[in-house]
């Protein structure tokens, strides 16, 4: 994992001495739990749980011998170890040991992660009520529509993190899951109540049925939902590109006074950030499909699997949580020009009241489409206007004045009647019961 994208508790999280600790924890939970069921003997357990250790180079050089890495760590481990060795990983099988550690660190990754969520859902949730009738264009295509509010936009925003982070919570359970069910993982070395204590002692559940492996639709599940995730972080990401553009200039990622967004260009304020954001979306979702891959193993097992997850959870977990910290920063951090909102909510001078009045049209007893057909040929003559390349000092007005002109809409409408209709407020007059909607 590039040391560019990580932070320290996530890395140190799925580094190679919190792997065999947590290869330890499992091992030493199978021996508790033998010992409360009396079968190692309360002198040998002590000294077991006393003595066990490991050393990283020790496990390396042991595995240059076995190519085998949990036989070298038992190898290692043993080593600090008497005659009672002979009760580590008693009636176990390497995936007994590997797997569960394995979803004791995904668990412990999802559990920073969702601190992690819930920091960035504090932000958007303080940001929407601080620009929560904020007025600015809607766009539909890329194309103007009609006037909606910032607040809104991060409202949404809000709405899909916090599912997805529901949704990661339901991922998370399903995957706190262990099994000391040995080889085959039919227990005819052990018992299920073996495995129930040995989980307990981890804070797991025990699986319901394992062949040799926990199943991977469990681990698919939650390498989905952070697809998911990345997809929502990519949207607000892209958002706030298309709206720092200079043709747009709504927003601006913040840029400090020493930074620089060119090495050729010096007035360059680029959306680095958030270009970035991007990038690791597309890192994190492309895990997906190696992760489905997963799911279907040879029998009751194989390890195919076993080189993709190598990869897959320490980049995945470690770029996730850089990640949703550079975005909760971004959007903590963003400036909002209100101004320029405005300025281009005036942009097509009035066309986005159109629906507004065709609906109004059709309230005085016209056909929808007579109305429409008023309404779309005046917003064609704006359109024109607009595109002439004629200089408009005030394109404000464009569209009312042209409806103004027009002899079908004169004689249904007043012009008081018709300039009522091009009113802001109007776009906006549900968004507190919208708001209320969302964060009640």
């Amino acid at each position: 994992m590039l040391k560019r994208y990580s932070r320290e508790e996530m890395s140190n999280l799925w580094s190679e001495e919190a792997k065999f600790k947590y290869w330890l924890d499992v091992e030493l939970a199978g021996v508790k739990a033998w010992m409360k069921l009396g079968f190692i003997p309360q002198d040998d357990g002590e000294k077991i749980l006393k003595n066990a250790k490991f050393d990283i180079e020790r496990i390396y050089e042991i595995e240059k011998d076995t190519k085998h890495d949990v036989i070298a760590f038992l190898t290692n481990v043993n080593e600090n170890l008497g005659s009672e060795s002979r009760f580590m990983h008693y009636g176990l099988t390497s995936t007994d040991c590997v797997d569960s550690a394995l979803n004791l660190q995904i668990k412990a990754s999802l559990e920073i992660i969702m601190k992690n969520l819930d920091s960035f859902l504090e932000i958007l949730k303080n940001k929407a009520l601080a620009y929560k009738n904020t007025l600015m264009i809607g766009r539909s295509h890329g194309i103007h529509g009609e006037i909606i509010t910032f607040g809104f936009v991060l409202l949404s925003f809000f709405d899909e993190i916090r599912r997805a982070k529901k949704n990661l919570e339901i991922a998370k359970e399903n995957i706190s899951v262990g099994m000391f069910s040995g080889a085959m993982g039919n227990f005819t070395h052990s018992s299920l109540e073996f495995e129930k204590l040995a989980c307990e002692f981890l804070g797991l559940k025990p699986a319901k049925i394992s062949s040799q492996v926990i199943s991977r639709d469990l681990h698919a599940n939650v390498i989905a939902q952070i697809a998911i995730l990345a997809g929502i972080c990519e949207k607000i990401a892209v958002e706030i590109r298309h709206l720092q553009r200079t043709e747009v200039l709504e927003v601006n990622e913040f840029f400090d006074i020493n930074q620089k967004g060119s090495s050729a260009m010096p007035h360059k304020r680029n959306p680095v950030l958030s270009e970035n954001i991007t990038g690791l979306c597309r890192i994190l979702r492309g895990f997906l499909t190696p992760a489905l891959e997963d799911i279907p193993l040879w029998h009751q097992r194989d390890i195919s699997h076993s080189s993709v997850e190598r990869f897959m959870f320490p980049d995945i977990f470690i770029t996730l949580d850089f990640m949703l910290a550079r975005l909760s920063n971004l959007v903590d951090n963003l400036i909002v020009y209100e101004e320029n909102m405005i300025k281009n909510i005036n942009l097509t001078g009035g066309l986005i009241f159109s629906q507004r009045i065709l609906l109004e049209l059709t309230k005085k007893g016209i056909s929808r489409e007579l109305a429409y057909k008023i309404v779309q040929r005046n917003s064609m003559k704006v359109w024109d206007k607009l595109n002439s390349g004629e200089f408009l000092k005030d394109k404000k007005d464009l569209f009312f004045n042209y409806l103004l002109q027009d002899k079908d809409l004169k004689s249904i409408l007043t012009k008081d009647e018709l300039k009522s209709m091009f009113n802001y407020n109007y776009y906006i007059k549900n968004i507190d019961e919208i708001f209320k909607r969302v964060l009640d």
